[in-house]
């Protein structure tokens, strides 16, 4: 790990304390180092650099909608190659959130969350993604013949 030095002028000192505090972070070297993987994260999708993600589409809706729980379990099974688990919560008598986790290509996790928000009586949508690495590795688990076995990692390679 190497150290370094920033100068910050005060008033983004203080502004960046302030995050600190709201974060429950302890010191500023892991506050600034989450800031700024987030970034570089970022920066990695926008670039195009990475086309595979995880992500977690979450999402509230008004269960009463017409046909809306079946468009939205339809929307599921078409794409089932991309999600890996749902979560459903009754919130009240009419509203419903649900939280999916996915993974794949970029742009087929985009288009996904995007035609599950755009529905009618979808009221709100977040999509959370993390960009990540498809690495083939020949290796056994819990005593199996060794296998190609895909895994998924999150961090970009050194």
């Amino acid at each position: 790990m190497q150290r370094i030095t920033v100068t910050v002028d005060d008033d983004l000192l203080e502004q960046f304390d302030g995050f600190m505090r709201a974060r429950g972070y302890t010191n500023r070297s892991e506050a600034f180092r989450d800031l700024l993987r987030e970034r570089l994260e970022r920066d990695r999708v926008a670039s195009g650099s990475t086309s595979a993600c995880v992500a977690c589409l979450t999402y509230v809706y008004d269960h009463a909608e017409r046909e809306l729980p079946k468009r939205l379990a339809q929307a599921q099974h078409e794409r089932h190659d991309l999600g890996v688990a749902s979560l459903h919560v009754h919130l009240d008598h009419d509203t419903c959130m649900e939280a999916v986790a996915l993974r794949g290509p970029i742009d087929e996790v985009r288009s996904f969350a995007d035609g599950i928000t755009a529905q009618r009586g979808v009221r709100h949508g977040h999509l959370w993604l993390v960009p990540a690495e498809v690495v083939v590795e020949h290796h056994s688990h819990g005593g199996y013949e060794p296998a190609e076995l895909p895994h998924i990692q999150t961090r970009p390679r050194s």
